[in-house]
């Protein structure tokens, strides 16, 4: 009886553990402060900050407009180009696109998935 208890708990504890991430994604409708808050976490993470230091209003993230659908999240880089994320408001999945003002050049800059860069995981 106590390895039927003990085998229970252990299973239990297992399938806690390895849902959270899936649970979390099933959840659904991501919020404007998740969408601002994995973009974030993003260019945090892949683009080189310290250049701001002296002068941090050369690189910022910022909201953008909302549809029905998406969220877009802005990223200035220092280099004065702009990194638009477009977050599924369903399903989390966020589409990039790059824009040079000064070349008047849009490019695809590949997606991600938001819930990658959430603090929690």
């Amino acid at each position: 009886m106590k390895k039927l208890i003990t085998i229970c708990l252990l299973a239990t504890v297992f399938l806690c553990s390895c849902g959270v991430k899936s649970a979390k994604k099933s959840q659904g409708k991501i919020t404007a402060e998740m969408a601002y808050e994995g973009v974030n976490n993003y260019c945090h993470s892949e683009y080189d900050w310290s250049v701001a230091k002296e002068n941090p209003d050369i690189m910022y993230v910022q909201m953008g407009e909302e549809t029905d659908s998406a969220y877009q999240v802005v990223f200035r880089s220092y280099t004065g180009a702009f990194v638009y994320f477009y977050v599924d408001k369903a399903s989390g999945k966020t589409r990039m696109e790059e824009y040079v003002p000064t070349l008047n050049a849009r490019s695809d800059a590949g997606t991600i998935d938001i819930f990658d860069y959430f603090k929690y995981q």
